[in-house]
């Protein structure tokens, strides 16, 4: 018998947001007992109940009279996955009452098919009554959680950091994420590869002058890429592309890559710098290096790969110093949030202080292993200023032979803080660090 795949995403979604699993871990373990066929329609019910959670509660909430509490929980998960197709797919209205009120059965929680059969109908009727009379909800009257859909504590801090611009970085991670390459050089020039799309008819939407990122105009499966599979070809975000850029390795550097899986940037240095002496990859979860190993193995790419921790290098560093670090920051992931949604639920506001005295104890231990004269790129997926500029800010006050050198056109700013789709891009945070000659 099939899966039912309202269940699946009702239990995805229930482990994210009620269990704290991330849904990167969660969403594959789904997809396994699906035909490959549904794997679209999968992710877009859990991708799309995480974008939207506090409006689907909201919109739920003036119809049930009591909570979904205990073993029942899983089927409220169930009802914001009947409530978000109605809402925002394409699915007819009766295929999404039938197929999750059939999903009970799977869940085990057939006593509530009448209450979830009975929302999902008032729901319609009420969407259909507004359509009717062209009514408009009014967002202005409704709490910035809700009507922003993200969680408050995020929202106040967008505020004080961005009292310009917050609303458009919460508008902005409710988009779905452009896809972006990067065009291994050691095969083809961009040039050359952009000529491989075109004959193959894959449209592309932007070419990153500095770091020759390609856009494409839609997301397409990888193996559908020219050459992709023989290592011509990756998928990076445009921002993460300019790690390799900024770091500017010279030939005969020795460079460490901090807390580097899955290996994109490792992989990104290597091809940008081939003539380097030397790369360590470097990151604390072990599993998580296999990743790094099948990249560097992909892309035909040597690196020393190393488990260890960051913020202790007595424990695995061989005392060679460093030309080039590049230290992808422990962070918030608040920059990528449109590209995991779980990200506005798993985090809280408590983490943002454990997470900046992480970055501050790692800062300062690579450091040390930096050579007078050398360059640390400091680098986060993060919009947060507690974590990037005022990171750096404290760390240059507080280490007199480090010196911030500016990478924007503003001589001022501290680093530079790319925020969510800006040039289509993910929010990133960059700052260039000189330790000075003794």
């Amino acid at each position: 018998m099939a899966a039912n795949l309202r269940a699946l995403a009702a239990r995805c979604t229930f482990a994210v947001v009620d269990k704290g699993r991330s849904l990167s871990d969660e969403l594959p373990q789904q997809i396994a007992k699906i035909d490959i066929k549904d794997k679209g329609l999968l992710q877009e019910l859990c991708y799309g109940v995480l974008r939207h959670l506090p409006e689907l509660e909201n919109d739920v909430r003036d119809f049930i009279k009591k909570p979904f509490i205990g073993k029942q929980r899983v089927g409220h998960f169930l009802l914001l996955v009947g409530v978000y197709q109605i809402k925002y797919t394409r699915i007819p209205d009766h295929a999404a009452f039938n197929e999750t009120v059939s999903a009970c059965k799977p869940l085990k929680c057939e006593h509530l098919k009448g209450v979830i059969n009975g929302v999902l109908r008032n729901f319609q009727r009420q969407q259909a009554q507004l359509v009717a009379q062209n009514i408009q909800p009014d967002i202005s009257k409704l709490p910035a959680a809700i009507a922003f859909n993200h969680p408050s504590w995020f929202i106040k801090k967008l505020q004080t950091g961005y009292p310009d611009s917050w609303q458009d970085i919460l508008i902005a991670n409710m988009d779905r994420p452009p896809m972006w390459l990067r065009v291994n050089t050691l095969h083809n020039s961009v040039e050359q590869y952009l000529t491989l799309l075109a004959d193959a008819e894959i449209e592309h939407a932007y070419i990153d002058e500095k770091s020759s990122a390609i856009r494409l105009v839609e997301a397409i499966d990888v193996n559908k890429l020219p050459g992709f599979q023989l290592g011509w070809v990756s998928i990076q975000d445009g921002a993460a592309q300019q790690a390799a850029l900024l770091l500017d390795c010279q030939p005969d550097d020795n460079v460490l890559d901090c807390c580097a899986a899955p290996g994109g940037k490792t992989c990104h240095i290597l091809e940008f710098s081939p003539k380097i002496k030397a790369m360590t990859a470097l990151d604390i979860e072990e599993s998580r290096l296999l990743r790094v190993h099948e990249n560097l193995q992909r892309l035909n790419l040597q690196a020393n790969v190393i488990a260890g921790d960051a913020a202790t290098p007595e424990k695995w560093w061989d005392g060679q110093l460093f030309d080039r670090i590049l230290l992808d920051a422990p962070c918030s992931g608040t920059g990528v949030i449109r590209r995991h949604p779980d990200i506005k639920w798993l985090r809280k506001s408590q983490d943002i202080a454990v997470l900046t005295d992480l970055q501050q104890d790692i800062l300062k231990n690579v450091w040390s292993l930096l050579k007078p004269g050398g360059t640390l790129l400091y680098a986060t997926c993060s919009v947060l200023p507690e974590e990037n500029s005022e990171q750096v800010q404290r760390f240059v006050d507080e280490n007199s032979d480090a010196e911030h050198v500016s990478i924007t056109s503003n001589a001022n700013d501290i680093g530079w803080q790319i925020l969510t789709n800006e040039n289509s891009m993910d929010g990133f945070y960059y700052a260039k660090l000189v330790k000075k000659q003794q």
